[in-house]
């Protein structure tokens, strides 16, 4: 009986075990054994992870079986800070060649074996990428061993002994950042040979592109690039919802500045600085690839005759985008409300609240529940932000405006239609003409709550018999810094009375245990990231019963005390629940929501 190849048992094994599907097996031994390949010699493994979209760690646990390599979990083994200095010390001295083939195999010396105390234990996430002997001789060990461990683990350890190089920044490092002051003023503005010149003589390029890498690895949401006066241009970063400096330009006109973002964006023209502009960016950082939304307006200072401008980049990363409506974490009642909502025929679902509270983000989530290949999604948002699949995103241009798409949208035979805002009453009108013909809508709002969008709406002139039956809930939403989960500590006894007087009770106080913010080198101040709060108006008979008997206004108060009637959480309510899940702290919440009423 012939010898069966180790290719066709890895790839039969993944197959009897449902990792792959027969027609990707085929495909893939075909492109192993194809001439390009013979030139990349890439394994079954490595071509069905990069080229087949297979999971890494499914495949490659069977990979390191069939090879009898041994598997290593982290979560078993202590990776201290005596552990990560001593695989620090052996990353940092090896020759820059060998480090960045290291980074790329993803692998890195873990310890030396217990029973073998001159064998160097080697963790991969591929132990048969065919660099890894390369490395491993680098060590300078007698022996060493190559051991599996997941993907996902070994990232965490390599970002945290050889965190992956700004190449922009490394690169104005080695030259000079400061330029002399460029004398190419006059009356009538700048002289754009000296601009020119300016830039030409200047790191600024890479001083930009190094803003956006930068920007993506710290989890920026918006960087803002601001011209001030005497010569210097501030570059700072929004991080958990708060502005921060990242860097000052100084000794370089900020024109010369503004002049290097605008080159690099699309849809912008560099001589205009009298008129707001918008414009993208797209670039692939860390092997994902990313789009940039770059908005720019002229802005005044006290050296009136000099053209400034603001810039704002809003980061728009995909792999940022909650696609599962679990993930957002809507609370108590608000989530039984919001799936009842989504999950009818038609209707419209409105989500409130300020720029940047993360309604999109809401949205989308809800619209992948409902989306399927049997019905006709549609968006009308100006800009697209982020690529829905499944959705025909409709592109706002000067041939096709805001207006006009939503007009045309009736005969475009949608099902489920998303429009990005309600902007005005022409937009509402059709949101709610959609929505009253068997179609399911979702929109946006700028409310402060979810009752006062019911005034909006009333205000704007739409009927209140309209309203009441084409609204299936209203959703106001907040994000909320969280507290860091590594230097958060509980509140001093001292500080409990005020939780009481905030609304607590007692028995939370026994029931729960409350912290604040401390701190430390991995957070923000003891902040780190955000979660979302909700106040969630199911429209049920006694809400639209409120509203169809309105006169001149809709009683505002009457639709809250309704609400509550019916189980609403109201925003602070919400909060206040973050508090006793020990998510957040008492400050972030009062800062981020108005006292119940």
């Amino acid at each position: 009986m012939p010898e069966i190849d180790i290719t066709d048992k890895i790839g039969y094994t993944l197959l009897k075990k449902g990792i792959i599907d027969f027609e990707t097996l085929e495909k893939s031994l075909k492109m192993k054994d194809s001439d390009e390949n013979k030139k990349n010699r890439k394994n079954l493994g490595q071509i069905l992870v990069t080229e087949f979209g297979a999971d890494h760690d499914a495949v490659f646990r069977e990979v390191a079986n069939l090879y009898a390599f041994r598997e290593i979990y982290l979560n078993d083994e202590k990776t201290d800070d005596a552990r990560i200095a001593f695989i620090k010390k052996l990353v940092d001295a090896l020759p820059d060649q060998q480090r960045d083939m290291m980074i790329q195999a993803k692998m890195l010396p873990f310890k030396y074996d217990e029973r073998q105390t001159d064998k160097l234990i080697i963790i991969a996430a591929d132990p048969t990428d065919r660099n890894l002997p390369v490395v491993a001789r680098s060590f300078n060990v007698k022996k060493y061993e190559i051991c599996y461990v997941r993907l996902k683990d070994l990232q965490a350890l390599l970002e945290k002994v050889a965190p992956a190089q700004n190449e922009f920044l490394k690169m104005l490092q080695d030259g000079s950042v400061n330029i002399d002051e460029g004398g190419g003023k006059d009356d009538e503005g700048v002289n754009e040979d000296e601009l020119e010149a300016e830039i030409n003589k200047s790191a600024l390029v890479n001083l930009f592109e190094g803003c956006l890498v930068e920007a993506v690895r710290r989890d920026v949401s918006d960087v803002h690039i601001v011209a001030a006066e005497g010569n210097k241009t501030n570059f700072m970063f929004r991080v958990d919802g708060n502005l921060e400096v990242w860097h000052c330009q100084e000794n370089t006109l900020p024109e010369a500045v503004l002049a290097v973002v605008k080159d690099r964006t699309k849809n912008v023209d560099r001589f205009e600085r009298e008129a707001s502009q918008d414009g993208f960016i797209q670039r692939t950082v860390d092997g994902h690839q990313l789009r940039f939304r770059v908005s720019i307006m002229p802005i005044v200072t006290t050296e009136y005759k000099n053209k400034f401008e603001s810039v704002v980049i809003r980061v728009l990363d995909d792999r940022k985008v909650i696609t599962d409506l679990e993930k957002l974490g809507l609370q108590g009642p608000a989530r039984a409300f919001f799936y009842k909502a989504i999950q009818k025929p038609q209707g419209i679902v409105i989500l409130t609240g300020p720029t940047g509270s993360g309604k999109s983000t809401t949205l989308i989530a809800a619209l992948y529940q409902v989306i399927d290949p049997t019905v006709n999604v549609l968006t009308i948002e100006e800009p697209v932000e982020y690529i829905i699949k499944g959705a025909r995103q409709l592109k706002i241009s000067p041939k096709m405006g805001f207006e006009q798409a939503i007009r045309g949208i009736l005969r475009h035979d949608p099902d489920i239609v998303l429009v990005g805002e309600m902007r005005d009453k022409v937009t509402a009108e059709t949101a709610i003409k959609l929505a009253n013909t068997g179609h399911l809508v979702f929109s946006t709002l700028h409310t402060n709550d979810a009752p006062s969008a019911v005034a909006r709406l009333y205000k704007m002139g739409i009927e209140p018999f309209l309203i009441a039956y084409a609204i299936n809930i209203i959703v106001a939403q907040r994000l909320i810094r969280t507290l860091c989960k590594v230097c958060k500590a509980p509140i001093d006894d001292d500080e409990k009375p005020d939780l009481l007087k905030f609304g607590f009770t007692e028995e939370d106080l026994k029931a729960h245990t409350f912290y604040k913010p401390v701190g430390c080198d991995k957070c923000n101040g003891g902040w780190k990231g955000r979660a979302a709060i909700h106040e969630a108006l199911f429209f049920s008979k006694a809400i639209k019963n409120i509203i169809l008997n309105a006169g001149e206004k809709v009683d505002e108060n009457a639709i809250r005390d309704q609400a509550s009637k019916d189980g609403m959480w109201t925003l602070r309510r919400s909060g206040m629940e973050r508090m006793k899940e020990g998510f957040t702290a008492l400050e972030e919440v009062i800062a981020s929501t108005v006292e119940d009423e």
